[in-house]
């Protein structure tokens, strides 16, 4: 399959970014190319490093950044080692870092990944194909409340409950093995009357065991906090998010970088010797114009926020 894929907010990633010709950037998602090609342009003598846990995507985004590979570096790993990665790379500070949280365009439409609720393929949803645990083993082998626990909070699902029972009675019987197999699930559960007129009932659910396979959530806070250890006075971190959990983990996760105390209110001197690490450019996220839109309708969620290394 053609490996497809649209950047979401690309202007104003590249302008929130701020880039330097001469600079070192990391973007963490390099998903296929799109953002990368419009940092590397900028470049001089600067460096990009590309950052990828998905090889197929390393893959292509080689082929997009061709004409730029003397200043590309490409990792096939995950973001949230970014630390460590810079490290074995023996680059001391860098001046911005790109995350785009989306799944990429090209996963969601290779059927055979089990990303989508569309297409009929083994459950799976793993981003890096060799980790130990899929889709299939978090519906076939968590327990009702943990599921239910998993839709609630990363799917935000009303219907949560019921989904969890329903899998739960299902797999009673079989195995639920694959994607469209757990859509039939999913809309026994929600009833006929609050499918209608809302979005496919069993986005939100896929969303979650999602966010569950490869640990989405748990190494934003992680990777900002990493990354800013590790940028240079002046350096900018730009995180494109795609629904509330995320977006709530960035935002106070730089707040609490913004900070120059966290002492109580009642404490009459400040205690704990806290520093103020970044500014907060974006006070509201920028969100995707009706331009954008009306040509790539997965941004319509999208939202950027960017803050800057002081």
């Amino acid at each position: 399959m053609e490996f497809k894929h649209v950047s979401v907010l690309l202007d104003e990633c590249i302008e929130g970014l701020n880039i330097k010709p001469d600079g070192t950037y990391v973007d963490g998602t390099l998903g296929g190319g799109g953002h990368s090609k419009e940092i590397a342009k900028r470049l001089e003598n600067g460096m990009l490093i590309g950052i990828d846990q998905d090889r197929n995507a390393i893959k292509k985004a080689r082929e997009v950044l061709k004409q730029y590979e003397d200043r590309v570096i490409f990792v096939n790993d995950n973001f949230s080692n970014i630390k460590n990665i810079l490290f074995k790379l023996n680059i001391e500070g860098i001046d911005g870092l790109l995350l785009d949280l989306g799944v990429s365009s090209h996963q969601l439409d290779e059927g055979e990944r089990g990303f989508s609720y569309k297409q009929d393929a083994k459950l799976d949803m793993r981003m890096n194909s060799k980790a130990k645990i899929s889709a299939w083993d978090i519906v076939n082998s968590y327990s009702e409340e943990e599921l239910h626990r998993i839709i609630k909070d990363y799917g935000e699902e009303r219907w949560a409950k019921r989904i969890a029972e329903f899998i739960c009675t299902e797999r009673e019987e079989k195995t639920i093995d694959t994607t469209l197999e757990l859509v039939e699930v999913i809309k026994k559960a929600i009833p006929s009357g609050a499918r209608k007129g809302g979005p496919h009932p069993a986005r939100r659910t896929f969303q979650a065991i999602r966010i569950e396979v490869n640990d989405e959530l748990e190494i934003i806070r992680k990777t900002i906090m990493d990354a800013v250890k590790q940028m240079k006075r002046g350096g900018r971190i730009c995180i494109i998010t795609f629904h509330s959990l995320e977006d709530r983990i960035v935002k106070e996760t730089f707040k609490e970088l913004s900070l120059s105390c966290v002492c109580p209110p009642e404490l009459p001197v400040c205690m704990c010797d806290k520093k103020r690490e970044v500014k907060i450019i974006t006070k509201k996220p920028i969100v995707s114009t009706e331009e954008e839109l009306s040509e790539n309708s997965r941004a319509r969620s999208a939202k950027l926020r960017i803050a800057e290394k002081i």
